[in-house]
């Protein structure tokens, strides 16, 4: 059976692209945008803090991946989708000082966080929506008595969010 050249080479290429993306979804390094689980938020007290917990989780794999600022918050976004962040008092006060957040993708984040409202609202907690802690940003968070020191926030998919900075290999 003949197999012409140009198919072997581009078998071969096709292969050598699934392998590198496999290694890479398995070591936690998707190179895609694709898919977007959301993100687990995790707060540090200074921006000196937020640099010493980044390097400490580097230093056990978890390497930053992007810096992303806005609004005097300062974040570190992990190669896992892990974001710490380190956020300006008033940001803090609007959150209830929540030091963590777990992030969903909506593709209308303040009608699912004000659904998200009404559904912890009809199990008994209290719940209500903040719009304008991030007001550049198309951000809804949940702030909640159903979670301690945590809130929801609902955000758009990651292509539809201003691009963040890459972060070179060195750290910077």
């Amino acid at each position: 059976m003949f197999l012409p050249m140009w198919f072997i080479v581009l078998a071969c290429l096709v292969f050598v692209a699934l392998a590198g993306w496999s290694f890479l979804l398995a070591t936690g390094r998707n190179p895609l945008p694709f898919p977007d689980r959301g993100s687990r938020i995790f707060s540090a007290s200074t921006p000196e803090a937020k640099d010493a917990v980044v390097a400490l989780l580097a230093r056990h794999g978890l390497k930053e991946r992007f810096r992303f600022d806005s609004s005097g918050i300062r974040r570190s976004i992990l190669w896992d989708g892990t974001i710490i962040n380190q956020s300006p008092p008033e940001v803090l006060q609007k959150l209830g000082h929540a030091s963590a957040s777990i992030g969903l993708v909506a593709s209308d984040p303040a009608a699912s966080a004000n659904g998200a409202a009404e559904f912890l609202k009809s199990r008994g907690f209290e719940a209500r929506v903040v719009l304008d802690a991030e007001p550049e940003l198309p951000i809804a968070f949940v702030v909640t008595n159903a979670m301690t020191g945590t809130v929801l926030n609902f955000r758009k998919h990651v292509i539809h969010l201003p691009r963040p900075q890459p972060v070179r290999a060195g750290g910077g």
